[in-house]
């Protein structure tokens, strides 16, 4: 019992005195509805996570590890987001949104030595994705995934017929995200990958080995059907083009 209550305690918090004052934060704090309650999570959260400004927390997120969460400037983080950022944590850059019901959990309770999700300024990161960054996650500027993605840095080992599957251990060698990249809707990133600069993976992929720089990537496994090339770029301009507010503001704060 004693054991478990550790262990618990240790997947909320870095200490018994943090957990107290974080847990009582999120009791008064973390429900409020409305700018009111962003305004005063942007104020009093600043107590238990690091941030270069006041952050735009939404009710409804939890956060595990508030220590090891470290935010920048403008960063927006929507409704029913999970945030478990165990050693070494989770790093968000200025002017990243991530969106509801979105899950970062690093779930480093195996003293993995490259842990962590570390995402650029002005990323969008879609509705309900999922990143594991056991083998950690290290993702670059200006990067946009759809709804349902799953990033998954770790995988389980599973040679041994005869043993239990979760008896046999992981591995987790990391994945990494250039700049510039889409992912579509309900692409899955297994372990080991790099996605390079530019690149767009199509919805549904699932990326299983590296992608090249400025490439479109398609299917399961996914497979380079063509490069992101002048003739790609016409015949993109032949279509109904449109912009946001978003993409104004990520460009007056560059």
């Amino acid at each position: 019992m004693i054991d478990m209550l550790r262990y618990f305690l240790a997947g909320q918090a870095t200490s018994l005195p943090r957990y107290v004052l974080e847990q009582l934060l999120f009791a008064l704090f973390g429900w409020l509805p409305s700018l009111i309650g962003i305004g005063l999570r942007g104020l009093f959260y600043k107590l238990i996570i690091k941030s270069a400004g006041l952050p735009f927390i939404e009710n409804g997120v939890r956060i595990l590890q508030a220590k090891n969460l470290r935010l920048g400037r403008g960063v927006y983080i929507d409704y029913g987001v999970y945030l478990h950022a165990c050693p070494v944590g989770i790093d968000i850059g200025d002017k990243t949104f991530i969106m509801h019901n979105s899950i970062l959990h690093v779930f480093n309770f195996r003293n993995l030595p490259h842990a962590g999700i570390r995402i650029g300024r002005n990323c969008f990161i879609g509705e309900a994705n999922v990143m594991r960054g056991q083998g950690g996650i290290t993702i670059g500027n200006d990067v946009y995934t759809g709804p349902l993605v799953q990033i998954l840095a770790v995988n389980h080992v599973y040679g041994d017929p005869d043993q239990l599957i979760r008896e046999q251990g992981i591995t987790a060698e990391g994945i990494t995200i250039e700049d510039d990249v889409w992912l579509a809707a309900g692409c899955i990133v297994l372990d080991g990958v790099r996605i390079g600069k530019g690149s767009v993976i199509g919805a549904g992929a699932v990326v299983t080995e590296d992608i090249p720089s400025y490439s479109i990537a398609v299917g399961s496994p996914a497979r380079v059907v063509k490069g992101r090339d002048a003739e790609t770029a016409k015949r993109a301009a032949q279509a109904s083009i449109f912009f946001g507010e978003l993409e104004s503001l990520s460009k007056q704060h560059q």
